[in-house]
């Protein structure tokens, strides 16, 4: 049997990146996948394209800083679907050379990072609990950052929203873990994303080789499926004891006892 045979899952920001690549294992293992996404073209495609390989996916544009919205779509789902088994709060924003450190940073764009990355979670949580409690429980996965668990200088606004979505996780796994319903967080570093391309990485100050062999342990990046399959097993029944957990997938960068470049 496949792991998450006759789950019905909602990925936030699938329309690429980690979500995208989550959205099709997660298809591959048998769940229905509601593809949370602001860009209806991107949500649209990636929906068709689970579909065309066997899967089961349907699109829902979506804002995630828009209580209402977010509320509609929950309603939606739940309508469609009959519920929700899996929740997983993936889609981030980092505004890379806007993000700065607290005296430099404009509100405009602290209020942005917070809406999408702190709000975006909690309004998707929100909607989400009641469609799991009537499915007799759930998993919600939140993502993190190796700025959420330690001192990241420059990037002030996104690591404010990450050390919130760490400590709500906390809080969200004592609260509901009695309704059967899971929570952990998975904080990422280093991932070769779309995001992370677009943020610091054209600074010529980078350096990619000093990177690999003084920030990261394992001298490498890492990829889109390493944190999609942690995820993967947060969904499953493999983790069905694991609730209120922080799995930072990193590399050993938070260990290492070097600074690493801000947004990653």
């Amino acid at each position: 049997m496949k792991r998450l045979e006759n789950k019905i899952v909602a990925i936030t920001g699938a329309g690429g990146g980690i979500g995208r690549v989550a959205a099709d294992i997660f298809a591959k293992e048998g769940a229905t996948v509601c593809i949370l996404e602001l860009k209806a073209d991107a949500a649209d495609k990636a929906a068709a394209e689970i579909t065309a390989a066997g899967g089961k996916a349907f699109a829902y544009p979506v804002d995630i800083s828009d209580c209402e919205a977010v509320k509609a779509v929950f309603e939606q789902i739940d309508a469609d679907h009959g519920g929700l088994d899996v929740l997983y709060n993936n889609a981030s924003v980092f505004l890379g050379g806007r993000d700065a450190g607290v005296a430099e940073l404009e509100p405009t764009i602290f209020d942005r990072v917070m809406k999408i990355n702190l709000y975006g979670t909690f309004y998707c949580s929100k909607f989400a609990i009641p469609l799991m409690k009537k499915r007799g429980g759930g998993s919600i996965i939140n993502t993190g950052s190796s700025a959420a668990v330690t001192g990241v200088p420059g990037c002030d606004a996104y690591t404010a929203t990450k050390g919130g979505t760490l400590a709500m996780t906390r809080s969200m796994a004592v609260e509901y873990g009695t309704f059967n319903i899971r929570t952990n967080i998975i904080c990422p570093a280093a991932i070769q994303t779309p995001m992370v391309a677009e943020s610091n990485l054209d600074d010529p100050n980078f350096s990619d080789k000093f990177f690999r062999a003084r920030i990261t342990p394992l001298h490498r990046w890492g990829t889109p499926e390493e944190i999609a399959k942690t995820a993967l097993f947060l969904a499953s029944d493999d983790g069905a004891y694991i609730n209120g957990a922080v799995i930072v997938a990193d590399g050993g960068i938070t260990i290492n006892g070097n600074v690493n470049p801000a947004g990653l």
